[in-house]
């Protein structure tokens, strides 16, 4: 019965001391989308990775490229934008000279 007393007078002592002034959660969409700029790249000679990526985006446009190296040699880049309903928007391209292997 007295571990009855204590649980109950340290609830009560808990819900008056609680201030009234406390901020609660807010849930809205955010005033603006976000801004972030993200880059990263890996070269490797032993064993032939290479590859990266770059990316930025402010509000609700981001646009960005990658690229890899292809095992016959060519170097393939893509770069993309996104702006707002438009999609995905990309446009590849091929750098060097495929190596035939002998």
């Amino acid at each position: 019965m007295f571990n009855k007393l204590v649980f109950v007078f340290a609830l009560v002592a808990m819900v008056i001391a609680r201030p009234e002034d406390t901020p609660g959660y807010d849930y809205s969409a955010p005033s603006s989308p976000g801004k972030y700029d993200l880059n990263y790249a890996v070269k490797d000679d032993s064993s032939s990775n290479d590859f990266g990526h770059q990316e930025n985006r402010d509000s609700y446009g981001a646009q960005g490229s990658y690229y890899v190296l292809l095992p016959d040699g060519h170097l393939q880049k893509v770069t993309y934008s996104v702006n707002g309903d438009s999609g995905f928007v990309a446009e590849v391209s091929y750098e060097g000279e495929a190596l035939v292997p002998r």
